[in-house]
């Protein structure tokens, strides 16, 4: 087994896993020493650091903004938990809904004003949610040698593990691992998943599935659109499950947990734990988004603001490091980027008009997303890229 050492072994290692300010420093191979670990950060604390090394330290001026007093919107959906995921999907939306009206008025303001969300009351039990972060944990806790036979950087494997899917394009790294999975169109076998948390995973993937379509429902009503609409258009016919882990990290003033940047899909649904962290950049402002027991974030991806020529925003977020972790979250992305297909995606025609044209270029998912990972989370929106003018 491979481990990146610590500050109590051979100086030249010490030198090339925490930095130096010699002219000699070489990035790459310290970028390689920690990607052939296959640890991640977490390997990091394991192996008793108590500087970050030079990989994961940022410029200052990405560290700066906080403080702001805004609250990010807080909606009820008013659907029940489900136990099981067995009853047909379509009655998930119905369930005890009320106040349909007052519903679409608030996810209208918050997705055309935030672009992010938090949702109370949407179907899925505590318990689940629960059970789904201490998966999480149990997953990345476990003995490094059995995370290592998930680790991998295959584009098409819809099971790995790594740190930073951006390692070797990004400026900096961020101080987070992360277990990926796809869930749909096609989800691997169970036996392909971990078995720290394999049926948690299922279940909550599911479930959250499930949400999905409601949401996809209720923004197509948003957009004045027969409910079926963005559904019909694919937006929810997949999705990949990220269970992130952010060590606690001894210097959370030089790095980030997650940079600045937007989400390359649709639409996100994270879950949190109690620990926080998470912030969105609004009117110019970080705001926070405070853990809140029982509730999801919601956020809208990249690909329904250019689906909606801009009428939702898809807003730049970013995840602090901190000394008191492991904080950890499951982001649920619906996209197809895995899944074969030629189906482009461009404003919406219905939007469209005279006096509302086309702000994007259309494209395909895969292009899309070939575009985002090239250029890695560098804090620009790969928006910019798709404009017409």
């Amino acid at each position: 087994m491979v481990m990146v050492r610590s500050e109590s072994e051979v100086d030249g290692e010490v030198e090339v896993l925490h930095g130096s300010n010699s002219s000699d420093y070489d990035r790459v191979k310290e970028l390689k020493a920690f990607d052939d670990s296959k640890a991640g950060v977490k390997g990091l604390i394991d192996a008793g650091v108590a500087k970050i090394p030079r990989i994961f330290v940022r410029p200052p001026d990405e560290l700066l903004g906080s403080g702001s007093n805004l609250k990010i919107p807080v909606i009820d959906l008013g659907l029940t938990a489900s136990g099981s995921h067995t009853e047909p999907e379509e009655h998930l939306i119905n369930i005890t809904r009320c106040n349909h009206k007052e519903i679409l008025d608030e996810l209208r303001r918050a997705s055309e004003m935030w672009g992010f969300f938090q949702v109370l009351n949407h179907g899925i039990p505590t318990s689940l949610l629960n059970d789904m972060l201490e998966a999480t944990r149990r997953f990345h806790e476990q003995p490094p040698e059995v995370k290592m036979e998930f680790y991998s950087r295959e584009l098409m494997r819809k099971v790995k593990f790594s740190s930073n899917f951006d390692l070797y394009q990004s400026p900096a790294a961020n101080w987070r691992d992360s277990l990926f999975c796809v869930m749909g169109p096609d989800p691997p076998c169970p036996d392909e998943l971990p078995v720290a948390c394999r049926n948690v995973l299922v279940e909550y993937s599911e479930q959250v599935r499930r949400l999905g379509f409601a949401l996809f429902e209720l923004l197509s009503e948003v957009l004045d659109l027969n409910p079926h609409h963005l559904k019909d258009m694919d937006c929810a016919a997949g999705h990949l499950i990220l269970c992130h882990y952010y060590p606690a990290c001894p210097e959370p003033e030089l790095t980030m947990g997650t940079s600045k940047h937007s989400d390359p899909d649709f639409l996100t649904i994270l879950l949190q734990d109690h620990i926080g962290g998470l912030q969105v950049l609004h009117q110019n402002h970080w705001v926070d988004v405070p853990p809140l027991p029982g509730a999801l974030v919601v956020n809208i991806g990249d690909l329904l603001q250019l689906m909606s020529n801009d009428r939702f925003k898809s807003v730049e977020h970013r995840v602090l490091a901190n000394c008191v972790g492991p904080r950890v979250s499951v982001a649920c992305f619906f996209t197809t980027h895995l899944h074969p297909s030629t189906k482009i995606y461009g404003p919406i025609k219905e939007l469209l008009s005279e006096d509302y044209p086309p702000i994007y270029r259309e494209t395909s998912l895969k292009d899309f997303i070939s575009y985002y990972d090239s250029k890695g989370l560098d804090g620009n929106s790969a928006l910019t890229h798709f404009k017409l003018s």
